[in-house]
This record gives C-alpha cells, sequence and structure tokens, in this order.
C-alpha cells in the first residue's frame, strides 16, 4: 500500500521545498479557508496540521472562535508532543466550525470550502483537517470527532478519516466540546500513513485520566452489518451506489447481514443532549478574563460586562449553551440529560453484541455533497438530523473509519466502517484492502516532488 510517509523520506526534498508548498497553500487557501495560521519556519519533518481546536505551543488556538482570538497556549496538546519528538513537522492550524459546533464547515468565521468543487461544502467540523488532505500530497492532518467530525469531511473531500476508541488518544491539550464524547483522530490520503501514526500518539497520558494503557488489537471478522433503519435516512441515489459497494465487499469474502435496530433511531436526540449539555458547561470558562478576548472596561455591571464577552459566541454557540442550559437544570435534568445517559449505555450494549460478529457498514452521509447556500437554508433541526450516521459510533466510542468507495459526479462518497473497542487497527486493515481495488483521483497534489 502506498505510504506517503515513507515515500516523502526516502526522496530527495530541493531546499526550498517546504516554502514553496507554504506559498502555494496560502494561495489556495485564499478561496477554500482550509488554514487558520501557518508555520512559516517549517523547514524539516513530514508535515501535519493541527486542528485548531488543539493546543500548539505559542501558536494562536482559538477553535475558530472570536472569544479566543489572541489566545496563545504555553504547551502542547501531548498528540502534537508525540508527532514533533517522531520527528513530523508542525504545518499550520486548520480551519473548523466554531467550537466543533457544525457538520459542513460553515459554522464559523471564514466557511470553509470544498477543493473539488468551491461552491459546495467541505463538511465539519474538522473542515479545514480534510481539505489541507486533499489539497497536499504530503500531509496527515490532526483532527478531532464529537459526533461525527472526521468522518463527515472525510466522506465530501475524498479522503480518508480515522477516528479512535475514546480514551486511545491523549486528549491532554483538546479545547473541550463535550469530554466524554471528545477523540482526536487523523486524516490522510492513505490509511497505511494512519496507522502509522496511531502507533506514534496512543497510549496512556498521565496528564489525561480518561487516556487508557489498553492494547489496540485488529481482530479481522468477514461479516459486516448494515443497520436497516439507519439505511432509511439515506438518499436513493446513495443506497443504489452503496448496494454495489457491497456487493464488491462480497467477492473480497465479506459476508453482508441486514438487521433491524429500532433502538438507533434514539442516538441522535441522547447525543445531542448530552453533548449540548457539556458543551454549555465547558464554555462557561470563556468569561473575557483569561482566555481570548478581554474585556476591557471594568466599571461595568456584572451583567453587562460578562455579555460584552460572550457576545463573541456565534449563533450556533449561543444555541448550544441556551439548550444544554436547559437540560441539565435541575428541573428537567432527569427527563433528559439523565435518560440520555441510559440511552448511550443501552446502545453501547446493543451495538457491543452486533460487532462481536464483525463491522457495522454504511454509507458515511445520508446525501451526497451539498451546496453551500442549500446547507444554510437548512432548519437547525434539518442540520442535525444530517448526523445520523455518524453519531452512533460517535455516541458509543466506538473505532471508526470513513473511506471513499464511489463517486457522485464528480463528488466523491465516503462509507464508515465501525468495530469494537480497541480493535482499531480491524478498520485499518479493511481499508487497506479496499484501497488495493479503488484508486481514488486526487485534483490537487501540491508539494508532490
Amino acid at each position: 500500500m502506498t505510504s506517503y510517509i515513507t515515500e516523502f523520506e526516502t526522496k530527495h526534498k530541493p531546499e526550498d521545498y517546504y516554502k514553496k508548498v507554504i506559498d502555494e497553500l496560502k494561495c489556495k487557501n485564499v478561496d477554500l479557508g482550509a488554514f487558520n495560521n501557518f508555520n512559516d519556519d517549517l523547514k524539516n519533518g513530514f508535515p501535519f496540521s493541527v486542528k485548531d481546536n488543539i493546543c500548539v505551543k505559542n501558536v494562536e488556538s482559538t477553535a475558530s472562535s472570536k472569544i479566543l482570538r489572541t489566545y496563545l497556549p504555553p504547551f502542547n496538546a501531548e498528540v502534537v508532543d508525540r508527532l514533533q519528538k517522531s520527528g513530523f513537522g508542525f504545518l499550520g492550524k486548520t480551519n473548523m466550525d466554531e467550537f466543533g459546533f457544525g457538520s459542513f464547515g460553515i459554522n464559523s468565521e471564514r466557511i470553509a470550502r470544498n477543493p473539488i468543487a468551491p461552491d459546495y461544502v467541505a463538511g465539519g467540523s474538522s473542515s479545514g483537517a480534510a481539505i489541507a488532505t486533499a489539497l497536499l500530497k504530503y500531509h496527515i492532518a490532526v483532527a478531532e470527532s464529537t459526533g461525527g467530525s472526521i468522518s463527515a469531511p472525510a466522506a465530501f473531500c475524498g479522503v480518508v478519516g480515522f477516528t479512535p476508541t475514546y480514551g486511545a488518544i491523549s486528549r491532554y491539550g483538546l479545547i473541550d466540546y463535550a469530554n466524554s464524547l471528545d477523540k482526536i483522530g487523523f486524516m490522510a490520503r492513505s490509511v497505511t500513513d494512519i496507522r502509522r501514526i496511531l502507533d506514534i500518539t496512543a497510549g496512556k497520558d498521565k496528564k489525561d485520566p480518561t487516556s487508557s494503557s489498553r492494547h489496540i488489537g485488529g481482530d479481522q471478522k468477514m461479516q459486516l452489518t448494515v443497520i436497516k433503519e439507519l439505511m432509511q435516512r439515506v438518499e436513493p441515489k446513495i443506497i443504489s451506489s452503496f448496494d454495489k459497494f457491497i456487493s464488491k465487499l462480497e467477492d473480497f469474502g465479506y459476508t453482508i447481514n441486514y438487521l433491524s435496530m429500532p433502538e438507533i433511531d434514539y442516538a441522535l436526540p441522547a447525543y445531542y443532549v448530552i453533548s449540548m449539555a457539556e458543551a454549555s458547561t465547558n464554555l462557561a470558562r470563556y468569561t473575557g478574563f483569561k482566555y481570548g478576548f478581554k474585556v476591557k472596561d471594568f466599571s461595568k455591571r456584572y451583567n453587562d460586562f460578562f455579555t460584552e464577552a460572550r457576545e463573541q459566541f456565534g449563533t450556533e454557540a449561543k444555541r448550544r449553551i441556551v439548550l444544554g442550559t436547559f437540560v441539565r437544570s435541575a428541573s428537567v435534568k432527569n427527563r433528559y440529560y439523565m435518560k440520555a445517559l441510559k440511552v448511550r449505555q443501552l446502545l453501547i450494549n446493543k451495538l457491543n453484541l452486533l460487532l462481536k460478529g464483525g463491522f457495522i457498514i454504511s454509507p458515511t452521509m445520508p446525501i451526497k455533497t451539498p451546496k453551500i447556500d442549500a446547507i444554510q437554508k437548512l432548519s437547525p433541526v434539518e442540520n442535525y438530523a444530517m448526523d445520523i450516521l455518524t453519531v452512533p459510533p460517535n455516541l458509543c466510542g466506538f473505532p471508526h473509519v470513513s473511506f471513499p468507495y464511489d463517486y457522485f459526479g464528480e463528488m466523491p462518497l465516503g462509507a464508515q466502517l465501525v468495530t469494537s473497542h480497541f480493535n482499531d487497527h480491524a478498520v485499518l486493515s479493511f481499508v487497506e484492502q479496499w484501497e488495493k481495488s479503488f484508486d481514488y483521483k486526487f485534483k490537487y497534489n501540491i508539494g508532490a516532488l
């Protein structure tokens, strides 16, 4: 299988390679909005980008929010430290939906645009990570997923997006959206490179009590389960393409099993109740005192002071703060938040039983890549419903990967493969096998040697 890291390391690099790459990326960035900032001092190492909600020492880290402008972390996230110590070179911070709130890359100061066709969405919230991966031949993106923030943009931009088991990779240095859901993962053009990065970055970190020392395995089984209720939410044209893809997998020796699981319909509401509750708690720390935006007039009344600071939040962030505060309030906490936690545990138990036999497979997104103006017309509820396929594995902390399997016109289609906890290498091995038969063509190859 292709390893762009190995290819990069074994080729002679011209002296001005990095300057050329960054200059060309900056030019593309004007139109596409992939990066929030660049590292102009990059001189060696395989380039990696970092989503803007993951801290890099002395580099502005804003989570694409006005309220965190000028925030310079005094430390690296653990994942950044491990990559730099292994010889990788930090390229820059990538654009995202503000604090991770979105599926399409439009909830930011700057809309992220698909590199294949700029009037189409790039997906979110790790939009910039996917664009950068689609543009740059030698590159890997450090991204993050809460409910599908890696899978969605990977599918829309035609790259591989891997979300590990919750706890497999340290979250130290991550600007949290929802603590019990956030997972740092990766995007690349080749799953072989993701495997190498996973081996470098996974493992226990004493600074993060949610990180695990458990061994990551790769138990490969030959059964693929399709959950009927999930497929009911998918556009007919995508179902037609997906069915042909499934038939090809049968030729590889996989058995396809179609099962009904009515409980899966509760994944989406449970996810949004839990994620908004945790988000409203996490965003309470941004008060105009310590991080980023500072209120300068200390003579203001209490409410006016904090209103000025928190007015910096975007519309979607404000919506999630209000809804999250409501669902965890004392009067309704048992009715919504505690019930959502029970639903999550029920789904973990049910999906674990399915995953004992093999993988769960589905399209990554229920729609083909949409135009930006079409998404801007959706209501919040319609927008949230687009996460129906990516939310279940994220809610339950299962490792999963999105990878291109076909085209709809010139736009790629992504499939999502899910496996059991700490069986992460199994989904990577599956995609390695698939990549041998599906030669995806990238529109851009910036930095090709």
